[in-house]
């Protein structure tokens, strides 16, 4: 029986239950020292306790585990207690929020019920001829508030007078709130964002409204003013603002204050330019206690001051958005975030449009950017996020920031910033531009032995039905696929005061092994911050003695296929083995951006991949042709890479690296066409290996099953003509891969048919990264080192049905396995083959 006071404790079964012993203060002081340092001490630092503290010499020792017991179970409850309490007021604010929600949805609906019966009225009452001067009416009531209020629309002009600015805040914060809580806007809830206490909130998307729009509210553990200082720091949180500048600041007269703000935003891509906002920003308290911040554009219709010119960018428009942190009851606060844009999509390629048209990819860059960033925050407030390595989490965040920042630099190319455009060499496929301020990448100690400028070669394309998570997680996870050794040799010997010489770029060439060191991560999990450590090889023989480990600070994010309208991304930049906090990083790497859904009538072919200069000039492709399933799901893809020249080396380098982004994007495409979903499409599979190796390995490996097993791999229509015979493997409906058969070292893949490259979800070159042992589950593990001295004595061997995953992590489940050893010419072993059967995705 445990006694609530600290006083008294119950003793063991041995000792005399009708008996409580009773602590004096003194005792219960000199446990509590204890139990701080050991909170479960031993029976030996019990006996020693009892000998040391000759105020507990009248206590038996099984007492004093009986305390320990006793205070460990107090200190489990009031731990478990604060967590209920936690929850509970986590799931009170929820309610609430909830309930806010559902009196709003009600109001709509009510709404939209009054709206259609007026409609019907309105139709039943239709005649030929009207006598409605409802427009009239309301075009004279306008003419009457004018002559009634002759100085107001001259308020609102006069840059100069802080009444019309305050007028136009007023206005543009009962707009927001009513976005915000009411039903301004016809708001629907995005797919997969379900409310609940460890939730990232209500995430919903604007329908049929003029311009794009998100919202978002949900519950976080800091107090409201701290809340709007994080956001009002745009530059932190949102990945794609390249500045903001707050170019006067106006006290009003309720307390608040007024800001005229200028904001640039960076282009996500090299097809169209970037854009820009001239906004008003009013921060007020309301009645209630909340604190609310709203921000809209100012323009020839609202009045207000000229905002800068500026020819790089194009003036986007910013409606009545904001965010109103309301407190919470017992800490924290309710936070409501409303983004509304209007980003002038006429002006960009047709084909990139619903990259300016979707209220989605809003809500993933800016909306839920917001709300995760701010959680993020708390969590590292409250002790809740752990990172390695001994670094802060705001030095990491600055890694991850200035990753991003540098690699939005490339893609853009400000002229303000140094960047110039270089010649091409006849093509336009790839962008060049150089810059020669190597003062903005962190001067002569980053450039020691390029000191001249930084060049970058970028370009843009077009792919699609593949995924963005899943071409980001591929790119990611094979390096080898796409990447040359001797090009991250010549990127990372910046950091080195020798020189290195620039090398033939050749994607693939030199396959290096990588290895991925987690850094950090954020609470969604939706950005990893790691570092990868390239094993050294020499790019040649001469370069001998350069050979040595390379090491890549690399940002990936968006790699979760269930977010809707999410975009993915790796960025990766070299550093040295100290990888100090300050280090100047030079990052490149791939964006990958979804476009809208467009459902089709007609199926046709779908390329995969797609021209990107007759796709901005206008396809020859008619509006229905598109993936046969019914859905054309395209993605655009920016790639930048960034190296460092001296002058005698700028058209070597220049040369160097359009082509290395040419040969990138070959394998890019190449890539796609072995990830994308393939059933039910009718596009052309990837090419045979024709090589006489391959041909060798499928004669061997038809040959042995016929030995083994009696019957042909291929049944009646098998054919001894070698390409004949490798077409019939190739294009086999099952999947045929082949491991090599060592007793030293784990298996690993050496070949596989379409088909099994398919169930892999990789390609040829990046097979031989994937074991055996790496796929299979521990039964089928098990299944075939049980099957294995049959396989080795009668030939073959089947596995029962089994679960394995692909290099994706994705769940393959199979009905069947065949296993058989490949016998050279001679009769020797060469390797063991598998063949899967009715195999699919879970």
């Amino acid at each position: 029986m445990m006694v609530h006071t600290m006083h008294r404790e119950s003793p063991d079964k041995g000792l005399d239950s009708g008996k409580y012993v009773r602590y004096t203060p003194e005792q219960v002081e000199a446990l509590e020292r204890v139990y701080t340092e050991c909170p479960k001490p031993s029976s030996l630092r019990r006996q020693q306790l009892i000998r040391e503290c000759p105020i507990l010499s009248n206590i038996e020792p099984k007492q004093i585990k009986v305390w320990f017991q006793n205070r460990r179970c107090r200190e489990k409850q009031r731990k478990e207690a604060a967590r209920l309490q936690t929850v509970n007021r986590k799931l009170n604010a929820m309610n609430k929020l909830l309930m806010e929600e559902n009196d709003r949805l009600q109001k709509q609906v009510s709404h939209l019920v009054y709206e259609n019966g007026h409609m019907k009225h309105q139709l039943h009452t239709a005649s030929g001829t009207t006598t409605d001067n409802s427009c009239e009416s309301v075009v004279v009531s306008g003419l009457q508030h004018q002559q009634q209020n002759p100085n107001h629309q001259h308020l609102q002009r006069d840059a100069n007078n802080p009444a019309g600015l305050l007028s136009i805040a007023e206005e543009a914060l009962a707009e927001f709130l009513s976005k915000a809580t009411g039903t301004a806007v016809d708001w629907v809830q995005m797919i997969g964002m379900k409310p609940g206490p460890d939730s990232i909130g209500i995430v919903s998307i604007s329908r049929n409204c003029s311009g794009i729009a998100a919202r978002a509210c949900g519950l976080v553990s800091l107090e409201p003013m701290k809340v709007a200082e994080i956001l009002k720091d745009r530059q932190s949180w949102l990945r794609d603002c390249r500045c903001v500048d707050t170019l006067s600041v106006i006290p009003a007269g309720n307390g608040g204050t007024i800001e005229l703000v200028y904001t640039q935003m960076y282009a996500p891509t090299t097809l169209a330019a970037a854009r820009d906002f001239w906004t008003l920003r009013y921060s007020t308290c309301l009645e209630d206690g909340s604190y609310v911040v709203c921000e809209r554009s100012l323009t020839s219709g609202t009045g207000g001051p000229n905002g800068p010119p500026s020819s790089s960018f194009v003036r986007a428009e910013m409606r009545p958005s904001g965010f109103l942190i309301r407190p919470c009851e017992g800490g924290g606060s309710i936070l409501h975030i409303v983004d509304h844009v209007d980003l002038d999509a006429w002006s960009v390629p047709e084909v990139m449009r619903p990259l300016y048209e979707s209220s989605k990819i809003l809500a993933q860059k800016m909306t839920v950017a917001a709300l995760r960033h701010v959680r993020q925050i708390a969590q590292e407030t409250s002790g809740e996020v752990q990172y390695g390595g001994g670094r802060q989490p705001a030095v990491l965040r600055t890694f991850s920031q200035k990753l991003c920042r540098g690699f939005n630099d490339a893609v853009n190319g400000f002229v303000d910033d140094g960047w110039s455009p270089m010649g091409n060499d006849g093509a336009e496929d790839i962008t060049v531009m150089i810059n020669l301020s190597p003062g903005k990448f962190g001067g002569s100690q980053f450039l020691p032995s390029f000191g001249s400028g930084v060049l970058c070669a970028k370009a843009s394309m077009l792919l699609e039905n593949v995924p963005p998570a899943v071409l980001v997680r591929f790119l990611r996870e094979h390096r080898s696929e796409w990447a040359d050794y001797g090009v991250d040799a010549y990127a990372a010997a910046s950091l080195r005061a020798s020189p290195f010489a620039v090398p033939c770029a050749r994607a693939g060439g030199f396959p290096s092994n990588q290895v991925i060191l987690p850094l950090a991560q954020t609470v969604e999990h939706e950005e990893f911050l790691e570092v990868v450590r390239l094993e050294g090889h020499a790019y040649s023989p001469e370069d001998m003695g350069l050979a040595r480990d390379m090491y890549l600070l690399q940002l990936c994010s968006g790699v979760d296929e269930n977010v809707v309208g999410g975009c993915a991304q790796l960025v990766f930049a070299p550093i040295d083995e100290s990888f100090a906090d300050d280090a100047p990083l030079l990052p490149s790497g791939f964006r990958v951006i979804p476009l809208e859904h467009k459902s089709t009538q007609n199926g046709a072919s779908a390329n995969r991949t797609l021209d990107l200069a007759s796709a901005l000039e206008g396809s020859t492709r008619q509006t229905g042709e598109a993936d046969p399933n019914g859905c054309n799901f395209r993605s655009v893809v920016t790639i930048a890479f960034q190296f460092t020249f001296d002058n005698h080396t700028r058209d070597n380098v220049a040369s160097m690296a359009r082509q290395y982004v040419r040969s990138i994007v070959g394998s890019i495409q190449r890539v796609a066409l072995a990830i994308a979903p393939r059933p039910g499409s009718s596009i052309s599979p990837i090419s045979a290996p024709t090589s006489p190796e391959a041909l060798t390995l499928i004669r061997w490996i038809s040959r042995s099953y016929r030995v083994h097993t009696g019957a042909d791999l291929f049944g009646s229509d098998s054919q001894t003509n070698g390409d004949t015979l490798l077409r019939q493997l190739w294009n086999h409906t099952d999947a045929i891969l082949c491991c090599s058969l060592k007793t030293n070292a784990s298996p690993i893949f050496t070949f596989a048919n379409q088909t099994g490259l398919d169930m892999l979800e990789t390609t040829l070159v990046a097979l031989q990264d994937i074991m055996l042992d790496k796929t299979l589950d521990e039964s089928g593990r098990k299944a075939l080192c049980s099957e294995f001295p049959k396989i080795m004595q009668q030939g073959y061997a089947h596995l029962p049905a089994g679960i394995m995953s692909s290099s994706m992590g994705r769940l393959v489940s199979y009905e069947q396995a065949t296993v058989w050893k490949v016998l050279e010419d001679d009769e020797s072993n060469h390797c063991l083959a598998f063949m899967f059967v009715n195999w699919s995705f879970v």
